[in-house]
Formats: C-alpha cells, structure tokens, sequence
C-alpha cells in the first residue's frame, strides 16, 4: 500500500500532469519542450529559494525573511559592481553574508526559544530595511560577467535551450534531495520536525540542526538573489516582495507537512513548476489579469492544507 506520506507528493506530480495537459489541449503551441524549458527559465530563483525552505518546514520551522534577503543580495551585489568590485569576490561575500544571517536566526530561534516566525520576521523587516539604507533608487548592473551570465543559452536537443540560472537551480535541486535522504544531517533534519524532544532523547544535535537548517536556507536565499540579480541585472529594494509566501506556497503545494517531520524536495521542485505553469496558461489566455495566478494557488494552498489535515487526522485515528 502506498505510505500516507507519498499521498502529497504524487497528488502535486498528478496536477502538474493534468495543469499541463489542459494548457497542451486548449492553446497552440503550448504543447512543447520549451515551454516546459520557459518554466524552469522564469523560475529557477523560486526555486533555489524553496529548496532551502523545504528544510526549514521540514525541522519544524519558517522562514520569513527569503524575499528581503534575495532583494539585500541584489541591492549589495549591484552597489559593489558599480563600484569597481570584480564578481568573483561580490557573489562569495553575498553567499557568505546570506549563510552567516540564516545562522544568526537559527541560533536566536534556538537558545533564546523565539518562535521562528517572529524571529524570521525580524529578519524580513532588518534585510528589506537594509536594502534603502544602500540605496532608494534601482542600481543598474552593467558589468561585463553578469551580462554574459544573463544573456548565454545552453542549447538542448529539440532546438530548444535553457539560461545558466537553470543548470544552478537544478543542481541545488540535486544537492537538496543528497542532503535530504542520504546525510546524517538530513536524517536529523527530519527527526528534529518529527518530534523535538524525542531527537533531544535520542541524543541527536537539535541545536546544530536548526542552526544549520537555517544557515542553508541563508545561502539559498542569497544563492536565488544572484541568479534573480543575473536575471534582472539590477539591485532594487523592492525586488522579490513577497516572495516569501510564494516560495512557501510552492514547499506546502510540494507536499510538505507545515507541522514537520514530512517533506520532499522533489515535490518542492513540482509545487514550483505548478506556480510556473498556471502563470503560462494565463498568458496563453491573455485576457485574464495577472492576480488570478495568486488566487488559483491561494485555492491550491488551502486544498492541500485540508489534504494534509486529512491525513494527519487518520494517522492519530489508526494510532489510537
């Protein structure tokens, strides 16, 4: 029998089928590898950025502050180039910035015992607030590497082709589902959102976990604002606004479980493409606004926030 954990996982891979589908069976021209490739193009920061989220979700807590820190990345990324700095010490100094701020906040999380949203509000608010403290105004990037970055495409079989931003994103997908079911630290990651005490019980290192978990989710904040920097080729303070939510939306989309404990990165990676997707259909259909991307999903979030209670609710129902 399929385990309950899976059921959210193949229910968002199911609905990214039949959301691909109806678009292929109502426009021209939508049935093609390059629009699957446009996905991945359109959102490779979302989903760099939802990697590290999954883990955060996945030991139990949130992360608040992934938007104000991708905009942060740009703003400082773009304020160094413009002013002589070369990009291969501009993009190690974002990405070590990006750690060290996850890790302020796991820390204060754990040994001060704040919750993790207020903790990563705080956050939210310090990184956006530091953002015009750089600059009011949009810093343009016109620096000879990120244009080229920005620019270059990889060609694929079927005359189709993919960004640089794609290949990363990927390949952080790639490290995300290593660490997740093949490391020490993956393994702890998921019994600290299990049950907190119990991995205190077993001995395991909760206060390096958290820590860690949120280190990480730092540099794939930061890591998603230089491919959103490549993307945009400028810093602005409002880049990425609520983005947050977003990226959220695409982890709990993915099937993983808002209490802890429950969570793949693989779904994360469809809950994304979902996200991608409705945004393409209503393209295609060009007289809808914009907003009904951010209702559809609201809905989807709601149906898979029941889907989850459902199975919550059966699991303590067969246990008793």
């Amino acid at each position: 029998m399929l385990k309950r954990q899976y059921i959210p996982l193949f229910v968002t891979v199911g609905l990214f089928v039949l959301l691909f589908a109806a678009g292929s069976f109502r426009y021209t021209g939508f049935f093609s590898l390059q629009v699957l490739m446009n996905l991945l193009i359109d959102n490779s920061f979302l989903l760099i950025a939802a990697v590290g989220m999954t883990f955060v979700i996945v030991s139990g807590g949130i992360d608040l502050s992934v938007g104000s820190m991708i905009a942060l990345t740009t703003m400082i990324s773009a304020s160094l180039l413009q002013q002589g700095w070369p990009p291969y010490i501009v993009i190690p100094l974002v990405l070590s910035l990006g750690i060290l701020f996850g890790t302020t906040l796991g820390a204060m999380i754990h040994y001060f015992n704040i919750q993790p949203f207020i903790a990563t509000l705080a956050g939210m608010f310090l990184a956006r607030g530091l953002c015009y403290v750089i600059s009011i105004n949009t810093i343009t990037i016109d620096n000879a590497f990120y244009t080229t970055m920005a620019q270059t495409k990889i060609r694929l079989p079927g005359n189709t082709f993919v960004s640089i931003s794609v290949i990363i994103a990927l390949l952080v997908v790639a490290l995300g589902i290593y660490m997740a079911h093949y490391t020490r630290f993956g393994r702890n990651t998921y019994a600290v959102g299990g049950n907190e005490q119990s991995a205190l019980l077993m001995g395991l290192p909760v206060a390096r976990t958290k820590i860690m978990v949120y280190g990480f989710s730092g540099l794939c904040s930061s890591l998603a604002g230089v491919v959103f920097t490549f993307y945009m080729l400028s810093g602005y303070g409002l880049h990425a606004s609520g983005m947050e939510l977003d990226v959220i939306a695409a982890v709990v989309i993915g099937g993983t479980l808002l209490t802890g404990g429950v969570g793949f990165v693989v779904g994360t990676f469809f809950g994304v493409m979902i996200q991608g997707v409705i945004q393409t259909i209503i393209s295609f259909e060009g007289t809808l606004s914009s907003w009904w991307t951010r209702i559809v999903i609201g809905v989807l979030l709601l149906l898979f926030i029941l889907l989850q209670k459902l199975l919550g609710e059966r699991r303590l129902a067969e246990r008793s």
